[in-house]
C-alpha cells in the first residue's frame, strides 16, 4: 500500500507540474523527469538495474525534446574536464582520453596502472588494483562524464585518497550505500601520508553507479 501510495504521489506532482509550468515545458519534458523521479526512487528501493533504465528513458527523452540543451551540458562537462585533468595531475606525462563510449575490464589479468583523464559520455570501468603494476609511487586517476559504473576494488596496502561526486545513482563505500541525488564521497586511507604507493581517484558522473571495495 506504502508503495503505491508514493507512485500515486509522483504521478500527481507530474500532473501539478505540467499544470503549473505547461506552457513553458513541453509534454516530453514532463514524462521526462517523472522517469527521473522513478528511476531515483527505485534505487532506493534497492532494485539498481531496474532504477537505471528508468534514467536511462528518462535521459532520452530529454535528449529528444532538449538536445541543444543536453549538448551544451556535456560540452560544459567536457570544458570543465579539460582544466581540471591537468590541474589534478602531479605531473606532465599522464594519459588523456576523450571518448563517447568507454571500457575499462582491468579487474581479469594483470594491468599497468598509470596517471590518466578519461572524459566519456557513456563509460564503464571494473578496477582491481591488486592485479595492478603501478608505474609511479604516486598515481592519480581521474574519470569523469554523463553517465558510468564504475567497480573498485582496492588492497589496503596503498594509500588511498578518493574524491567521488554522483547527482544521479548511488555511491557504494565499503557496504554503505547512498542513493539518490548529490551523493558524494570524500576520503582519505589512514596510512596515505606514510604508504610508498599512493592512488588518487577522482569520479564525476550526472548519471552514476560507484562501487568502492577495501580489501
Amino acid at each position: 500500500m506504502e508503495k503505491r501510495n508514493r507512485i500515486i504521489a509522483l504521478i500527481l506532482i507530474g500532473v501539478g507540474l505540467l499544470m503549473l509550468v505547461g506552457r513553458w515545458v513541453g509534454f516530453f519534458t514532463i514524462v521526462a523527469l517523472l522517469f527521473l523521479l522513478m528511476g531515483i526512487y527505485t534505487i532506493r528501493e534497492g532494485k539498481v538495474k531496474r532504477g537505471y533504465r528508468l534514467l536511462a528513458v528518462g535521459a532520452i527523452l530529454l535528449l529528444l525534446d532538449h538536445l541543444m540543451m543536453v549538448l551544451g551540458i556535456a560540452l560544459l562537462s567536457l570544458g570543465f574536464f579539460f582544466i581540471k585533468a591537468k590541474k589534478v595531475q602531479p605531473k606532465e606525462s599522464f594519459v588523456q582520453k576523450q571518448n563517447f563510449s568507454s571500457h575499462f575490464d582491468w579487474d581479469q589479468q594483470p594491468w599497468v596502472m598509470r596517471s590518466m583523464s578519461v572524459w566519456h559520455v557513456l563509460g564503464e570501468a571494473d578496477l582491481d588494483l591488486t592485479l595492478a603494476i603501478p608505474e609511479d609511487k604516486h598515481t592519480v586517476m581521474m574519470f569523469q562524464g554523463i553517465m558510468g559504473d564504475m567497480d573498485l576494488n582496492i588492497p589496503e596496502y596503498y594509500g588511498v585518497e578518493i574524491e567521488a561526486f554522483v547527482l544521479f545513482g548511488s555511491i557504494d563505500f565499503r557496504g554503505h550505500r547512498d542513493n539518490g541525488m548529490m551523493n558524494r564521497l570524500s576520503w582519505k586511507s589512514p596510512n596515505y601520508d606514510t604508504s610508498d604507493q599512493k592512488v588518487k581517484f577522482i569520479v564525476s558522473y550526472l548519471i552514476g553507479d560507484l562501487d568502492i571495495n577495501i580489501s
